[in-house]
């Protein structure tokens, strides 16, 4: 069973896990509208993949 020497130190645990920071979110832009908006969510607007699926206020 493999049992560590030394301890690692919090810049050296921190060096080791340099690279599983989070990344910035995917956009989308809405085809009809042109808005930018996260991917697989609706957009301000109600859009989502080019088709009204909410209403919103400005429709009413």
């Amino acid at each position: 069973m493999a049992v560590q020497q030394n301890k690692k130190s919090p810049s050296k645990r921190g060096m080791h896990r340099a690279h599983q920071h989070l990344g910035s979110p995917s956009t989308a832009i809405e085809p009809t509208t042109g808005e930018t908006h996260l991917r697989h969510h609706i957009s301000p607007t109600g859009f989502y993949r080019g088709r009204k699926v909410l209403k919103t206020k400005a429709d009413a």
